[in-house]
């Protein structure tokens, strides 16, 4: 690895940690900058994978993974997500050998139409609300085991009369063991702010993150699993349910969890599991589990699998179709869609 290089990389994620990070919680502006962005990301149980391959669709989230493999390759997402709200991602990348390897993306999501009413509830027409993002990604391997990798995003929100513009960047940085089908990556995504706010003088911050993802492929297995461990910057990721008084309906006591209890809740929130059964070269199956996301989001009466994801893709020649379905809630599940194309 040059000198040059080292600077590069020691200065962006020098940058990443001078950051205050933000809270969580509902208090960012372009939140949907967390969304997953394609059926296999989702299948995977969370916005992020460590897998060194040629799938354009990974490269927006960790670009140290964009490479001269993706060169010419177009990336198409959809999600039918719920009440009528549809997002997506449209990507093309091409490479050259001294600047390396480039992907260019844009992110959008329309929350649909409302009907605007004034104070006594007489309906004064409609409104529209969306939300987009273009994206420049970088990608470049330094050697046979590094590679590191850059997002710019430009930022646009509006919602009725409100807009919002912004600035973000992403750095990576990955480990990538061929031999041994083994990779690991850190990344600093969202790193940034708002330009313009929605209303003068209330700047909000972005949902920053950093996350540390590895896969690893088994030798003597056709699976691979992938670990993920997200929002590494902050610990307690817990949130606090008014609702939810925590009285134990037989005895009428307070339920209180042991210091281990506790511990243990807190450390698997920041973890999401998953993998990838690959019993063909041109299929493969694919299950997550996204623990943060089913203590937040199940009813004690009924938890069905919230929380859990799922999905399959195949290749047919230069095509590969992928299909995903992740439970946030025992309302419904959005489906995923994703196409790539070798032009």
């Amino acid at each position: 690895m040059t000198k040059f290089y080292k600077i590069v990389i020691f200065a962006l994620f020098g940058l990443s940690a001078s950051q205050s990070f933000a809270q969580k919680g509902g208090n960012q502006a372009f939140s949907f900058l967390n969304l997953p962005n394609s059926a296999r990301v989702a299948a995977l149980g969370y916005n992020f994978v460590a897998i060194a391959d040629p799938d354009l669709s990974i490269g927006l989230n960790n670009p140290s993974m964009i490479s001269r493999e993706m060169h010419n390759d177009i990336s198409l997402n959809f999600v039918d997500n719920y009440a009528d709200i549809n997002y997506g991602f449209v990507s093309y990348s091409r490479s050259w050998d001294k600047l390396g390897s480039f992907a260019a993306t844009v992110q959008y999501i329309d929350y649909g139409t409302f009907k605007r009413t004034d104070e006594t509830g007489e309906e004064l027409g409609e409104f529209a609300a969306n939300e987009f993002a273009p994206v420049i990604g970088w990608g470049r391997r330094l050697d046979s085991s590094f590679a590191i990798g850059a997002n710019i995003k430009g930022l646009y929100s509006s919602f009725e009369n409100y807009n919002s513009f912004g600035l973000a960047v992403d750095v990576a940085g990955s480990y990538i063991n061929e031999k041994g089908n083994f990779v690991i990556s850190l990344v600093a995504r969202n790193i940034g702010m708002q330009l313009t706010q929605f209303n003068p003088g209330e700047k909000e911050p972005l949902p920053t993150e950093i996350q540390l993802g590895l896969s690893k492929k088994l030798a003597h297995l056709p699976f691979r699993y992938s670990i993920l461990l997200t929002n590494l910057q902050k610990w307690d990721l817990t949130y606090s349910d008014p609702a939810d008084d925590n009285i134990d309906p037989f005895t009428g006591e307070v339920k209180e969890k042991s210091k281990a209890e506790e511990f243990a809740d807190k450390a698997m929130r920041h973890i999401v599991v998953g993998g990838e059964f690959l019993p063909t070269k041109n299929f493969s199956i694919r299950l997550g589990y996204n623990y943060q996301r089913r203590q937040e989001m199940k009813l004690e009466s009924k938890r069905s699998t919230v929380g859990f994801s799922w999905g399959f893709g195949f290749r047919v020649n230069r095509f590969n179709l992928s299909y995903a379905r992740s439970a946030y809630h025992i309302s419904g599940s959005p489906n995923i869609f994703s196409l790539g194309i070798n032009l």
